[in-house]
């Protein structure tokens, strides 16, 4: 599949939390392996993620019996920055963001749980499967593990090592170390040493599908992958079909951007009012120029080029 999106002008989404989704922002530096485990009790670790999986179950967002007891067994406290509060860690529909980059923008980020549990159902994920996921942070990786039981096989890739070296720490400290590789390169090639996979799990924003991501999949395997089109990051499930990927299933959701080979610069534009208020307009495609006045005063009229039925032109008073 290979898009090709006209020019369109659309408001900017945070990037890293699905719209409306809360983030707990925290800058941190990459995980030692002198780091210590965390501290909190483990009954009180226990609570929260039983009262997380409660809530998740409740909203539809698990559906497989699989699926809940992987998340019941991972322990997702041991994968956010050290300091982050356990409420935190296991709210249902917040990510935890681990790394940030110079502007502060997120650039690795433990995704939420909903949409983690939401992408591994879309996958239809079986013991004995081989998974290649694109961006790692290892608490995603370890769900993948469970999923696929110890005959499967987990291969995790990211572009920054500062992001593979924590991962690496962090599976072998919860013990999924030997049940996950983790490698780093650029992910547009995928993973060719490892293919074919059953199933390709993205867990960053992507503008494309690069055509390793389709030619390393097995005959009928899934891509599961964050599309960013025309302003709106939707998960899509992929089933490859021989040389092709049909759509299975779609869920609204955001995530950092995609790095290296398949990253997209979005063009934008800063607007004001006369009251200070600021909206960023960002486009898919092209440039923009400079932008006309947007102050103007209260009660002047314009024409918005508007055209209703019958090619009748109609004023609009704004």
């Amino acid at each position: 599949m290979t898009s090709r999106r006209g020019p369109a002008m659309r408001l900017c989404e945070h990037r890293g939390a699905a719209p409306g989704e809360p983030v707990a922002r925290i800058r941190v530096t990459p995980v030692t392996a002198t780091d210590s485990p965390r501290t909190p009790t483990a009954n009180s670790a226990r609570a929260l993620r039983d009262a997380m999986m409660d809530q998740l179950l409740t909203d539809g967002k698990i559906t497989s019996p699989r699926v809940e007891h992987a998340f019941r067994t991972v322990p997702r406290h041991e994968f956010v920055p050290a300091g982050t509060a356990l409420e935190a860690a296991y709210d249902a529909y917040q990510a935890v963001v681990t790394k940030t980059g110079e502007q502060g923008a997120a650039i690795s980020s433990v995704s939420a749980p909903f949409i983690q549990a939401r992408m591994i159902e879309q996958a239809e994920l079986r013991p004995g499967m081989s998974v290649l996921e694109v961006g790692s942070g290892g608490c995603n990786a370890a769900l993948l593990a469970e999923m696929v039981g110890p005959k499967g096989r987990v291969v995790t890739i990211d572009i920054d090592p500062e992001v593979t070296d924590r991962a690496s720490i962090l599976l072998d400290a919860t013990g999924y170390g030997g049940r996950v590789t983790v490698t780093l390169a650029d992910a547009e090639q995928g993973a060719p040493e490892f293919a074919p996979f059953d199933a390709v799990i993205v867990t960053a924003g992507a503008w494309d599908i690069p055509p390793a991501w389709r030619e390393q999949l097995a005959d009928d395997g899934r891509l599961v992958v964050p599309l960013r089109m025309n302003g709106i990051t939707r998960v899509i499930a992929f089933r490859r079909e021989a040389d092709h990927l049909v759509s299975t299933s779609a869920e609204v959701a955001g995530f950092v951007a995609m790095q290296g080979a398949g990253a997209r610069h979005e063009p934008a534009v800063s607007l004001t009012d006369v009251q200070g208020r600021r909206v960023e307009l960002c486009f898919d495609e092209g440039g923009t120029g400079e932008p006309a006045p947007a102050g103007r005063r209260p009660g002047d009229r314009a024409r918005c080029g508007v055209v209703r039925r019958h090619d009748r032109p109609r004023r609009l008073v704004r």
